[in-house]
């Protein structure tokens, strides 16, 4: 079982930066880390994934070029770093791990069914 537990989200102004935490116990030998966000109204969608073997990443279309995910494995944390924030951002952010080990690509890693664990997530409100 693994635990998930985000920190880090807060306001921001538009055009602002802020970076998430996820802090990971339990059995920590997943492959696969994420971030999704869900907007009020909206779907939950993928973000950005890093395959924590080797650092490899994938990042939303919307989200490339502003964020950053990254980990510390000494610490067992997966990071956000979210800049040139706009509106459109607010949204509640999720971690993400997957159970099963061994390499499986990226092309589902932004999609929910292809992780395990969850988060509770961490609310990011960016306003002008």
């Amino acid at each position: 079982q693994v635990q998930l537990v985000e920190s880090g989200g807060g306001s921001v102004q538009v055009g602002g930066s802020l970076r998430l935490s996820c802090a990971a116990s339990g059995y920590t030998g997943t492959n696969y880390m994420g971030w999704f966000r869900q907007a009020p109204g909206k779907e939950r969608e993928g973000v950005a994934a890093i395959y924590t073997r080797n650092g490899i990443t994938d990042y939303a279309d919307s989200v490339k070029g502003r964020f950053t995910i990254s980990q510390d494995n000494a610490k067992n944390t997966l990071y956000l770093q979210m800049s040139s924030l706009t509106r459109e951002d607010t949204a509640m952010y999720y971690c993400a791990a997957r159970a099963s080990s061994g390499y499986s690509g990226f092309s589902y890693s932004l999609t929910e069914n292809f992780y395990t664990y969850w988060g509770q997530g961490t609310q990011v409100t960016v306003s002008s």
